[in-house]
């Protein structure tokens, strides 16, 4: 991450780069097309573009990279669905760098743009690597009932195959809410408080857990295993809000301690997802960061 963010600021302009102690815009996502700080890839040479690509992919596996990418792609596609009256468009995405990448020292990155934000904070070899957040819309386009493109489609499947391996008795506990909510409830603000817990892991049969602890590999593996953090599978709770067949507005989540997974099906038709890894206690490194001030006082 050291090397590729100071591969990026040498081939970028200065607004590429902000103070680390910068809160407001370092403690923010914005997955949604708003304005947001940093240098846009469209305001960089081929050069610098790469460098922001490589820099991203330090954060996520191979799989999780490339629906990135493929996540930056449905731009120029949703811009077409849209007529063009939003001129989206796939060079559209900032990438931000907090303070300076020394091996010693605390900084950070961001790369974000429309349904991404991806947020990685170090001290030191210490990588604090969330929120991650990636959205889709179109979660899925199809030819002839074949998918051609579902970067998000894993996410939306075993969502499904938790609830499906319910038996009937147990659903009305699992499922919240008849409804869905607009967005998910953390949103993008940078403390979250979390929502209810819903059925703990331990209460759900073997099937389900099973397909549980799958779908909580996804979210994380999402990471490189030299950034993973553990989770305890132990504590684990999972809900559901809304209809409880495809093509419709759903929601799930997954709690544990300092965790929170969101999904949510934010259209009538179940086509334009949102979800996000998060750890409410620990997300923009607010874990290193303590730890920092008590083995450095200031």
């Amino acid at each position: 991450m050291r090397d590729e963010a100071g591969r990026l600021l040498r081939a970028a302009p200065p607004q590429a780069r902000v103070p680390f102690d910068d809160d407001r815009k370092r403690r923010w996502i914005e997955y949604r097309p708003e304005p947001r700080p940093g240098v846009a890839l469209d305001e960089l040479g081929a050069d610098g573009r790469k460098a922001a690509h490589r820099l991203l992919a330090t954060a996520l596996r191979p799989h999780a990279f490339a629906q990135a990418m493929g996540i930056v792609a449905l731009e120029e596609v949703l811009d077409r669905k849209e007529g063009y009256g939003r001129h989206r468009h796939s060079n559209d995405y900032r990438v931000l760098v907090f303070g300076d990448p020394d091996p010693a020292g605390r900084w950070g990155w961001r790369f974000e743009g429309h349904h991404i934000s991806v947020t990685m904070t170090l001290d030191g070899d210490t990588v604090a690597p969330t929120p991650v957040f990636l959205g889709a819309n179109p979660l899925a386009t199809y030819y002839r009932g074949h998918p051609v493109l579902r970067p998000l489609g894993p996410e939306h499947d075993l969502g499904f195959a938790v609830l499906d391996a319910l038996p009937p008795g147990l659903r009305p506990h699992v499922v919240g809410r008849p409804t869905a909510p607009a967005d998910i409830y953390s949103g993008p603000h940078a403390d979250v408080v979390p929502p209810p817990p819903g059925v703990p892991a331990a209460e759900l049969p073997g099937p389900a857990r099973e397909r549980l602890l799958e779908l909580v590999d996804l979210y994380l593996e999402r990471l490189p295993a030299d950034i993973a953090f553990p989770v305890d599978r132990d504590a684990l709770t999972f809900t559901w809000e809304g209809p409880t067949v495809p093509g419709t507005r759903h929601y799930y989540r997954v709690q544990g301690q300092d965790l929170l997974i969101e999904y949510d099906n934010t259209t009538a038709d179940g086509n334009h997802a949102h979800t996000v890894l998060r750890r409410p206690a620990s997300d923009f490194g607010d874990d290193v960061l303590r730890a920092h001030r008590s083995a450095h006082p200031h």
